[in-house]
């Protein structure tokens, strides 16, 4: 069996993995305390995958959640799923990182590390083989960027062989949650591009865009973009969880996905994006699955991919549906955009199908792309935090906390380098003839 470990950090993060394990417990025919009572054995097949069994027939999710306020953990343990989770995987401080990733990194992070790690290692030891990690955060706020950056250094010293893929929530371009985010955010993208194998990028303002432009939501809470990141999560990880024609792990899809170790960074999106009344009028088939998951408008961060070219793309499709069908789409897609796909990567669309529809849908499709665009996502932090930075403007609150002036300009030396090979890398034209003739 090859476990994964789920980390939820911070109020975001938190978020996030409560409507996500909502939908993970309702695709295995988990009941909200964690008992069994689905209608088909394939939902307990490899049900170890996300769970681990516990007395009298209950599930318990391999999830840690961990938040520096206890604000965001008391919402999970009074939720309907509350009762699921193991009452020693809530970890929590009482000061709260107040939007200052040094706190969150230095302070009361330090503080609550330890105990983190005590919990991730029992988990650890109650798998037979542990696939990796998922970390689920915002690097926008205290808690998911300081804490969220300290756990992934340690991740990474004391599980050096294990996957650790990130689902991370960006700030938005438009929207601030906070005036220091651009600081967070660029102090936190230092550790991902050091510590992750894939992180996978959301922002709110595209999710809530995809809410009101495609689901016809006219106020979207956020409960409903949590519910578009969680059902991502869902469909990545699919293939792990159920039987299907082609299968994919984690480790076989970074290898897939990733031609060069620090560019790591994707977008995701997902179909059928359909409104409840527009549902009767769509006939829904491969074909408009494709569409919908290659439409620009529907990419769950700010991001245009038609600025950028597609390194990889991977494609997880759910329900019966012919192998042969989705490989002409595939062929037909890359054929009529071949200009934004690189010439020198032969083959760069890698696709899976699992048997198991989404719960109440016929079929969908979940899209992954490694695309050069992403360097958008990066600029806008560096422009946001220059700004800020000549002026040492609110840097007291981080040299405070005892962190060292030197390490905003070392995370913007790092930001700038992953800005520089994004492109170097889209400008690249292959001269090598046996590659052009492979791609053409």
């Amino acid at each position: 069996m090859r476990e994964i470990l789920n980390i939820s950090i911070g109020q975001c993060g938190n978020q996030i993995a409560g409507k996500f394990w909502e939908v993970v417990a309702g695709e295995h025919g988990l009941s909200p305390i964690g008992v069994y009572g689905g209608d088909s054995d394939l939902q307990l097949e490899r049900i170890n995958v996300y769970f681990s069994e516990a007395t009298g027939g209950k599930y318990v999710p391999r999830a840690i959640l961990c938040d520096l306020d206890t604000g965001s953990i008391d919402c999970i343990r009074a939720s309907c799923y509350g009762q699921m989770f193991r009452p020693d995987n809530f970890v929590f401080g009482t000061g709260g990182a107040g939007n200052n990733w040094a706190k969150g990194y230095y302070g009361e992070g330090a503080e609550t590390i330890d105990y983190m790690l005590d919990a991730i290692r029992r988990e650890v030891e109650n798998t037979d083989c542990m696939q990796g990690f998922q970390i689920m955060q915002s690097i926008g706020g205290g808690s998911g960027s300081g804490l969220g950056s300290l756990v992934l250094n340690r991740l990474r010293e004391e599980y050096p062989d294990r996957m650790i893929v990130g689902y991370s929530v960006f700030p938005s371009p438009q929207v601030s949650e906070s005036i220091v985010e651009p600081y967070n955010a660029m102090l936190a993208a230092q550790y991902h591009i050091e510590s992750t194998d894939m992180l996978i990028c959301f922002d709110n303002e595209a999710l809530y865009d995809i809410c009101t432009r495609s689901l016809k939501i006219t106020f979207p809470t956020m409960n409903d973009l949590n519910h578009l990141i969680a059902s991502t999560m869902s469909g990545l990880t699919t293939c792990l969880r159920f039987p299907g024609q082609l299968n994919a792990d984690l480790r076989k899809l970074a290898v897939n996905m990733v031609p060069f170790p620090r560019l790591h960074f994707f977008m995701s999106s997902l179909a059928p994006l359909t409104s409840r009344n527009g549902q009767s009028y769509r006939a829904m088939s491969v074909l408009e699955l494709v569409h919908q998951v290659f439409n620009p408008r529907n990419v769950m961060c700010a991001v245009d991919p038609r600025q950028g070219r597609y390194l990889t793309v991977a494609l997880v499709f759910r329900g019966r549906l012919s192998m042969r069908e989705i490989d002409e789409q595939m062929l037909h897609v890359q054929n009529r955009n071949s200009q934004y796909f690189v010439e020198w990567i032969p083959n760069n669309v890698k696709t899976a199908v699992c048997d198991i529809p989404p719960k109440g849908c016929r079929m969908s499709c979940t899209f992954l792309a490694n695309n050069t665009a992403i360097e958008q996502l990066f600029k806008k932090i560096c422009q946001q935090f220059c700004a800020m930075y000549k002026r040492k403007a609110f840097l007291h609150w981080y040299t405070a906390q005892g962190m060292d002036e030197n390490e905003f300009t070392d995370a913007e030396a790092s930001l700038n380098d992953i800005i520089s090979e994004y492109q170097q890398i889209s400008n690249y034209e292959s001269v090598d003839p046996m590659v052009d003739s492979l791609s053409k």
